[in-house]
């Protein structure tokens, strides 16, 4: 059996292609493997645009000619780790969007003690899947380029988002940055 690593962490601009080659990527660890696809979707349909791109994505993915096994799970995602098991190559798209949804789910204010709840959460919820996963693919948006100054709720969404990146790219086996398509190799070795 092929060696896959075992944690991938995969960034880029919005429709930058960063899910096409997370899903790409995923289907080449399952020819290697054996493996189940299993695609963890944060995705909740609140308007017209999110509910084409879900859409789009699950189309994607039907297109092909490997089989997705879905689990939706917009919070929380530590809690869909009992249903991973070994042999799966998990895709989680994407953090952003999990970040948002733990953010303003709740109704909570933001202050220092709940913002490190919601880290610690989401980092755990990783750690718990990546457990149990034969490899896991995490996919998130690149949206630190932007000028955050400014717009306190603006800064602190951006600050515990690049948080969570650095800790994600420190952990990973692999990461990449998706810049028009292309793939950049920011850490790891090409398998």
């Amino acid at each position: 059996m092929a060696h896959v690593p075992s944690f991938v962490f995969v960034t880029g601009g919005v429709r930058s292609g960063k899910s096409h080659f997370a899903e790409k990527l995923a289907v080449d660890f399952v020819k290697q493997t054996g493996g189940q696809l299993t695609y963890l979707a944060t995705g909740v349909p609140s308007d017209t645009e999110m509910m084409e791109r879900i859409q789009k994505h699950k189309q994607d993915r039907n297109l092909g000619e490997q089989h997705w096994r879905t689990i939706e799970k917009p919070l929380r995602i530590g809690e869909a780790a009992n249903q991973i098991r070994q042999q799966d190559i998990v895709l989680l798209d994407c953090v952003t969007t999990l970040l948002n949804n733990e953010l303003f789910s709740s109704g909570q204010t933001w202050n220092p003690e709940f913002l490190r709840e919601v880290e610690k959460n989401i980092l755990t919820g990783v750690n718990e899947i990546r457990k149990r996963a034969k490899a896991f693919i995490l996919v998130s948006n690149e949206v630190l380029h932007e000028a955050l100054a400014g717009k306190e709720l603006v800064f602190t969404y951006g600050s515990l988002l690049g948080q969570l990146h650095q800790q994600f790219v420190f952990e990973a086996d692999q990461a990449y940055l998706i810049e028009a398509g292309i793939p950049i190799l920011m850490k790891g070795v090409k398998e």
